[in-house]
């Protein structure tokens, strides 16, 4: 078996490579693109065992197809991990492959989850999405900034029929008319567009047993569901609501020293967009919900409101979690769920029994 440890760069990649029967080493630099093909193209010869580590990029996309081609096995680190197994101070390209290959000789590369390729791709469906509706909303902000310096406030008005009359017709310079007008025609290209990638959304959550459950938690729409299922991947890899929320970024940063404890902010690693989406979720969910909605107003009293806005979206994570691990609905959640703290529950648990 050959086992090569890559240190991958967009540009190339340093690689150090080991055949494990003989004890060969060899070293070598790949330009990318044609270069490295060519030579594990080479390598794919049959009865040849190939396996490569590398750390986690998102560069490689077009690597990690060609690895599948030829039937590679590629692992895939925790770059954090790897970056704390390095003792000496010097940091090389050469000495970063040879680690890489080092720690897999040893069984100790710290591999992580990676979603395979139809998760990827509806992830980029998410992600499509979410830039459509940042930019149509940034055209929006701009027409309305034209409306105000006009003496027309009428906020969400504006984009009815009679809001965008009003609009068009004020008498503008000709470089502000022409700016009002390019605006507007990028917002009607863009509006059929979200619409049109919505329903696809919609669509691929009703395939996805796991999302149609979480769906019926007041607050939570296709969108999250969708987008949890995805970036979660499976409930089994976590434990405990602790490591969905941590997972999530949604957990304090902590630097902690003897009888001295320090919280900072939380430390939003994970997916930027699905923290996004359960914020937004969370304070749909507190305006349905009358314990949510109490719960947050004295989280915001205590602490202010973006902390509880934050509060309530990672308990909104946590609940979600418990319900596709114990593949639960909502009510069977209200059920059998976790009431600790609440009045006649002195298990935490309500009573199953009716």
């Amino acid at each position: 078996m050959l086992i090569i440890g890559a240190d991958y760069h967009p540009s190339f990649q340093q690689i150090a490579l080991v055949d494990a029967d003989t004890g060969e080493f060899q070293e070598r630099r790949l330009e990318h693109r044609e270069e490295a093909e060519h030579f594990y193209r080479a390598l794919a010869a049959p009865g040849v065992k190939v396996r490569l580590g590398m750390e986690a990029s998102g560069q490689a996309r077009w690597f990690e197809r060609l690895m599948g081609e030829l039937q590679f096995e590629l692992w895939i680190g925790d770059a954090a991990e790897i970056r704390a197994k390095r003792v000496r101070k010097q940091k090389t390209d050469r000495q970063d492959a040879q680690l890489i290959l080092r720690l897999m000789m040893e069984d100790r590369f710290p591999r992580i989850w990676v979603p395979n390729w139809e998760n990827r791709d509806l992830r980029q469906l998410l992600w499509h999405r979410h830039r459509m509706v940042q930019a149509r909303t940034r055209l929006m902000n701009q027409l309305q900034s034209v409306a105000l310096n006009e003496g027309l406030r009428c906020k969400k008005k504006l984009w009815r029929d009679a809001g965008r009359a009003q609009l068009e017709a004020f008498r503008l310079a000709p470089w502000a008319s022409r700016r009002r007008r390019d605006l507007l025609e990028l917002l009607d290209r863009l509006t059929p567009t979200i619409a049109e990638l919505s329903t696809a959304i919609e669509q691929e959550a009703e395939k996805c047993p796991e999302a149609r459950r979480l769906q019926t938690h007041p607050g939570v729409g296709s969108l999250t569901a969708l987008a949890f299922v995805l970036i979660v991947g499976r409930a089994e890899r976590f434990q405990c609501g602790k490591q969905i929320a941590s997972y999530l970024g949604l957990v304090p940063s902590e630097e902690s020293s003897g009888d001295r404890r320090r919280l900072g902010h939380i430390t939003k690693q994970g997916s930027s967009l699905l923290r996004f989406l359960l914020v937004e979720a969370a304070q749909v969910t507190v305006r349905s919900d009358r314990a949510w909605r109490s719960k947050y107003f004295h989280l915001a009293m205590r602490r202010g409101r973006k902390i509880a806005k934050i509060a309530m979206a990672r308990r909104l994570a946590v609940r979600l979690y418990w319900m596709w691990r114990q593949g639960w609905d909502y009510e069977q959640m209200k059920k059998f769920g976790s009431h600790a703290g609440e009045p006649g529950n002195r298990d935490g648990v309500s009573s199953n029994t009716e």
